[in-house]
């Protein structure tokens, strides 16, 4: 298989993937697409860079992450959005469990609040799966970094979570 087909068979295998990368990065759907778009273009255009078959959805992940911070740079202004308006179909895995569904949604949406470098750690590791090790690599920060950021995130989002039961105890008189 040549590095081109390769290249192209993982922008269709993996581009699900990088757009929860890219929307983890940007916190806009429409700023993902537009990541994920330029991410399968300069993928296709530098192909032949590719020496090893195995491991392109890191590639990909790198290539996203480069052309976004690229980005950040040319506006000189870094802005963590909150996510807005997300296809359910795109976030959470759609099945008759819909109180898990509900709940998905919902940790993702507290997880979008998350300050940028935390939300790409946590959205790489516990979303897509990544080792801490893989994470780091593609951040291109130390492994310490990546333990920290997502202990840091799991305290905010733990905080958050109780604070939301809290409230929903509180109104139903319990």
């Amino acid at each position: 298989m040549s590095s081109e087909q390769a290249v192209r068979g993982a922008v269709q295998t993996h581009s699900k993937r990088v757009w929860r990368f890219a929307l983890a990065l940007s916190g806009a759907p429409d700023v993902a697409d537009d990541l994920v778009q330029a991410t399968c273009l300069r993928a296709l255009e530098r192909h032949h860079q590719v020496t090893s078959h195995e491991r392109l959805d890191s590639w990909l992940m790198t290539i996203c992450r480069s052309i976004w911070l690229n980005e950040v740079r040319s506006r000189s202004v870094r802005r963590a959005q909150a996510l807005s308006v997300t296809p359910e179909a795109d976030l959470v895995a759609i099945g008759p469990d819909s109180e898990t569904n509900i709940f998905a949604s919902e940790v993702f949406t507290q997880v979008m609040h998350l300050p940028e470098a935390q939300r790409e750690t946590v959205m790489l590791v516990f979303v897509e799966g990544y080792s801490y090790r893989e994470a780091a690599a593609l951040l291109e920060v130390p492994i310490g970094t990546i333990m920290s950021r997502l202990s840091n995130a799991r305290r905010k989002l733990k905080a958050v979570m109780q604070h939301d039961a809290a409230d929903v105890a509180q109104r139903s008189g319990k």
